[in-house]
């Protein structure tokens, strides 16, 4: 099958992150031509002096328009790109030199019009990078369903690191309006239409996620958000599990109040838990420091997950 692939990346004041993510394309061992289309939405900070930068190196085209969100902007730059299949990436990844050539042997071997890729952290990242890189991806934390492993049912690919053939865009009109949740929306869609998706677990990219404890728990209350909306929209695909988060700190924090009536038995079961998640995140990366840190980002993910989820069930409309 002859693939040609489009590479999407929106972006939106980041023109640091667009430097290092072109230059990690140029660096691709893929024999066969592919582009890749930045579209720029809206930003103060304009990219394109950057652009200018890799004309040269790459099939690079570069779209400025006005600020409608990343999911717009991704179908923006697919109505305008020349290629068969389109990849779509964030800004703030940084692209393995393997990267097309897994993506193009495994859907050789075996077609899906779309897959999702993992995200792992570069050894040049942070502590914090890393932390937040291990909660986000970890068994321990997510159930391996960011790419960790292949048992976790249909896959939902997630738009940081996700492929769409052009056909399935076409049919689907890309993504939706919605803010947050919008590649899992489309996932849904894509299903809806008879498509299939898969992980291709070598596929995967380096996640650079510039976050703070406070940005990375304004981005977990956000994922959160959305669950109930999608859950609401797509009822078929509503799962217990998706209420866990939750219930881990509803249990945490009567674990606390026991404390007071004597009762330390339930606390201590969360003790073992992040002594469980130092232990495995110490192994990962061999660095006590962002072992550390590690129970630091859990603990920030399942309460900015879990108090989202509470909030967008039981206080939206």
């Amino acid at each position: 099958m002859n693939l040609k692939f489009s590479i999407i990346v929106p972006v939106y004041n980041r023109p640091q992150e667009i430097e290092e993510l072109l230059e990690s394309l140029t660096e691709q061992d893929f024999k066969q031509d592919f582009e890749v289309l930045i579209i720029e939405d809206g930003s103060q900070d304009s990219s394109e002096k950057i652009i200018e930068k890799y004309q040269l190196n790459l099939d690079l085209k570069y779209f400025y328009k006005e600020n409608t969100g990343a999911g717009a902007s991704r179908n923006y730059g697919m109505q305008r790109a020349s290629g068969n299949y389109f990849i779509i990436l964030d800004s703030d990844v940084i692209v393995p030199s393997q990267y097309l050539s897994e993506v193009n042997e495994a859907l050789q071997e075996k077609f899906t019009d779309a897959f999702g890729g993992p995200d792992a952290a570069h050894k040049s990242f942070t502590s914090l990078q890393k932390a937040i890189n291990y909660s986000m991806t970890s068994v321990l934390t997510t159930g391996g369903i960011r790419g960790k492993k292949k048992g976790v049912g249909r896959f939902q690919p997630r738009s940081f690191n996700l492929g769409l053939s052009k056909k399935a865009f076409e049919t689907t009109q890309g993504f939706s309006q919605m803010k947050i949740g919008e590649d899992i929306d489309l996932t849904f869609r894509l299903w809806e239409n008879g498509f299939e998706t898969q992980l291709i677990e070598k596929a995967f990219v380096y996640h650079k996620r510039r976050s703070t404890i406070k940005q990375f728990f304004k981005q977990t209350f956000s994922f959160g958000t959305a669950r109930p909306i999608l859950n609401k929209k797509y009822p078929e695909t509503a799962k217990i599990t998706y209420w866990f988060p939750s219930l881990f700190i509803i249990g945490i924090d009567i674990s606390i109040i026991a404390i007071f009536f004597g009762y330390w038995q339930f606390i201590a079961f969360y003790g073992c838990y992040f002594l469980f998640i130092f232990l495995d995140s110490l192994i990962q990366n061999t660095n006590f420091k962002v072992a550390f840190l590690s129970i630091v980002t859990t603990l920030t993910q399942f309460y900015g997950y879990g108090l989202g989820f509470l909030e967008s069930k039981f206080l939206k409309k």
